[in-house]
């Protein structure tokens, strides 16, 4: 269970990075919303998570899954380039992520 709220803690992250780029594009109370509600929903299911994943293992996959949500949305939602360098290193992330898993 403690992975599955890992995943929504992740989640939260790419909301409230999303919330960002939307504050400084429009400062309006939804942006925020976003932005908090998104951080404030990570931080909530990272602690849960935390409470039965070692905190290196819980921390590393959380910034990871933030850094590769995040990645994608810039590309699919935003226009930001989807060059070949760039899906490999989101990659390499993503592998270093499953490593992780694997040896915890």
């Amino acid at each position: 269970m403690a992975w599955f709220y890992l995943i929504i803690a992740g989640a939260g992250e790419v909301i409230g990075v999303t919330g960002i780029n939307k504050v400084n594009k429009e400062k309006n109370l939804n942006a925020f919303v976003t932005l908090f509600g998104g951080f404030i929903m990570s931080f909530i299911f990272l602690s849960i998570a935390m409470e039965s994943l070692p905190m290196s293992t819980a921390y590393a996959v959380w910034t990871g899954m933030g850094t590769i949500g995040s990645a994608l949305v810039g590309m699919f939602v935003y226009g930001e380039s989807k060059d070949w360098r760039r899906i490999l290193f989101i990659g390499m992330i993503l592998s270093a992520a499953v490593g992780l898993k694997l040896i915890s």
